[in-house]
């Protein structure tokens, strides 16, 4: 890694003392990654600060052929956690397999090529949930472990690590948790089974309402407008289609209490409907559509039910928001979305928190560049001082600092501009 990319690197990895360097090894017969200490070159521990040194002490000692790369280690004390894609690029065409590239993208965070250049590494913030940490190619790791790190990151995602608590639960639940544990089907879905899936049966209720009825419930709902705005297809606020995609099924779960098929068909009839919606994506042979819907019904816990409504008339029930009606609804419809509402919003502040950062650094470099220019002027006063003083040795000291001439009036514009 070259110093040059080491500015691409993340401010959250950069400025952390959390660095160590590696070597690779045979173990076992299989080539392995020892993590060594910058400078006496011995073995360095996950779980000891004292053999973790800052990135430039790191790359410095990488830079000496003494180590193979350098490496970051996660602790308890950063928030940061990691993600391993194993085995799932190929090195010669770049092509990336659809469940890894299906994680990276929901994931959205730095992302950077791992030293074989089959795999990959994601870096993003959260707390890992309980239970087992890997499954297969799959790993992830938030303490007493070190990732490689190659500075070798995805243009296309972003160059911070972003909070995603709610990706980092979804992906532990369907591809690492352990089925028999936490009841998750076959399918790799909780609360979804393959039946269900393929057959459209609802999870929770049934919702007797035709299309346009039911349109018309979602619309006048105290969510309504956000409803409409996805439901024409404007998908302002969501960084992706795939987002925004997320965000409408979500909703349409809510209102279809769960129906796979009626989600489905409804989705077809709305502005965001893309040929991608109909591509297989996953090994299994599912579609991006399919798998979609089930990870909107799986994140619904909550499901219209018109047999909790009073009977009222529709339009009394629209009429007041305060009504028992509309108090009945309103947290269940919200509890569906709430959570991706959340993590727009961290999403925009970690924005905000990178612009602020991008502008203090820039006064920084105007500061130092203001400071060099003021010690230039100060060396050429002197120069010149000196050369006047030599070519007129009756010029005396108060001569040579006359308010009036041109230094002094540069030495007073620059004492004025500080």
């Amino acid at each position: 890694m070259s110093e040059q990319t080491v500015s691409v690197l993340p401010k959250q990895l950069r400025e952390r003392d959390q660095w160590v360097c590696w070597r690779e090894e045979p173990r076992d017969g299989k080539p392995t990654k020892i993590p060594v200490t910058p400078g006496s070159g011995e073995f360095a521990s996950s779980t000891d600060p004292e053999t973790w040194v800052s990135v430039e002490t790191a790359l410095e000692y990488a830079h000496s052929r003494d180590a193979d790369g350098v490496g970051f280690v996660f602790t308890d004390d950063d928030p940061i956690v990691g993600v391993d894609l194993d085995d799932c690029r190929d090195p010669e065409t770049g092509d990336i397999d659809d469940v890894a590239e299906d994680i990276i993208e929901r994931l959205d965070s730095y992302t950077e090529i791992s030293p074989s250049g089959t795999g990959f590494h994601v870096l993003i913030e959260g707390e890992l949930p309980d239970g087992r940490n890997r499954r297969g190619s799959i790993e992830l790791y938030d303490t007493a472990r070190f990732f490689t790190v190659t500075g070798d990151s995805l243009e296309e995602m972003p160059s911070r690590v972003a909070r995603r608590q709610d990706a980092l639960e979804a992906i532990h639940r369907e591809h690492v948790q352990d089925s028999e544990s936490d009841g998750t089907s076959e399918s790799g879905y909780r609360g979804v089974t393959n039946e269900q899936a393929s057959t459209g049966t609802a999870v929770n209720t049934d919702v007797d309402l035709d299309d346009e009825e039911l349109l018309e419930k979602a619309m006048n709902a105290s969510n309504g407008t956000k409803f409409e705005r996805l439901w024409n297809g404007n998908m302002a606020g969501y960084e992706s289609q795939s987002e925004a995609d997320m965000a409408l099924c979500c909703l349409l779960a809510f209102w279809t209490g769960g129906d796979h098929t009626r989600v489905d068909q409804l989705f077809r009839q709305s502005g965001l409907l893309r040929e991608k919606w109909d591509e297989v994506h996953y090994a299994d042979g599912s579609t991006y559509g399919e798998k979609t819907i089930e990870r909107a019904i799986v994140n619904t816990s909550e499901f219209y039910d018109p047999d909790a409504r009073d009977n009222s008339s529709e339009a009394s029930s629209r009429e007041s928001e305060s009504s028992t009606t509309s108090s009945r609804d309103e947290p269940a419809q919200n509890h569906a979305y709430l959570v991706e509402k959340n993590r727009l919003l961290t999403d925009r502040v970690d924005e905000l928190e990178a612009t602020l950062e991008e502008k203090d650094d820039r006064i920084n470099e105007l500061e130092a560049t203001n400071e060099t220019l003021r010690e230039h002027l100060s060396d050429c006063q002197e120069v010149l001082e000196r050369r006047d003083q030599a070519s007129n040795p009756e010029m005396d000291e108060a001569g040579a600092d006359d308010s009036d001439s041109i230094w002094g009036r540069a030495r007073r514009f620059v004492g004025n501009d500080s």
